[in-house]
């Protein structure tokens, strides 16, 4: 079979192959290959078509709505005593819950002598480990209760709110209101006889007092309790030559609680 002639039969519409195989074989072997085509495609029928439905956009999570004043409130009056109201704090849906990572609870101590310490906002290591005055905050503040013969075994320590504020910023007016209901319950429940406030926030929302302005400076509360504002912790880290204004201010802590003891 000449090339001519090869092309002659596709010109007229013949089609062709060139197989080593014999005749039968080559025959059988495309009825084979055809039946297997089929099969395919019957199978792929079977096969239910998985076809994209239309969704609607899926909406964006509502963020908790934040309770009322009126609710705290009623909240922070039903603990009749500080391991209640710890437990009523962790489970209050205050609107700065949502981005801390731990709630910080206020720390009572067991042998209390009457001290208070109030502080302002959580520590980003407060947020880590969910423990009032840590890292290096709370170790100044060891020392400066070691300094008049006291130390966390017999000093409460009471934060103004109860979770970090995204990046450490100032409370906003509503997120100080709402947990003041439990701050102020805390109070009433531990009786204390001396308050000290640290740092501005503190001094002005306990004791209505300014600092640097009004350091030191007693003010005898509604609660019973007198108030020492001092500086924070932080503050003394950053200027150490204040330490000496607030070593004035603990030991009149100190003669105060000897009185108070005889």
């Amino acid at each position: 079979m000449n090339a001519d002639f090869l092309r002659d039969l596709q010109l007229a519409g013949v089609k062709w192959e060139i197989t080593e195989l014999p005749m039968a074989l080559y025959v059988g072997a495309k009825k084979e290959a055809k039946l297997k085509e089929q099969k395919s495609q019957e199978e792929k029928k079977d096969i239910p078509t998985l076809k994209r439905v239309a969704t609607s956009v899926v909406p964006p999570i509502e963020p908790l709505v934040p309770m009322s004043l009126d609710i705290a409130k009623a909240m922070a009056l039903r603990p009749l005593d500080l391991d209640a109201l710890r437990r009523m704090i962790s489970e209050f849906n205050h609107p700065l819950k949502v981005g801390a990572t731990n709630v910080v609870l206020p720390s009572f101590a067991p042998n209390s002598n009457g001290v208070l310490i109030v502080t302002d906002i959580p520590s980003s290591e407060d947020d880590e480990c969910g423990n009032v005055l840590s890292g290096p905050a709370g170790d100044l503040l060891d020392k400066m209760l070691a300094a008049i013969h006291m130390s966390r075994e017999n000093v409460s320590i009471l934060p103004l709110v109860f979770w970090r504020t995204p990046g450490g910023r100032s409370p906003s007016r509503n997120e100080l209101d709402l947990a003041r209901p439990f701050v102020d319950r805390a109070i009433s429940l531990l009786k204390p006889r001396i308050i000290i406030t640290l740092g501005v926030l503190a001094a002005n929302e306990i004791a209505g007092l300014t600092l640097p302005k009004d350091h030191g400076v007693q003010k005898k509360l509604d609660c019973g309790a007198t108030a020492f504002p001092i500086f924070h912790p932080n503050y003394l880290i950053l200027k150490p030559a204040a330490k000496r204004d607030v070593w004035i201010v603990l030991q009149e802590i100190e003669k105060m609680l000897k009185i108070g003891d005889k």
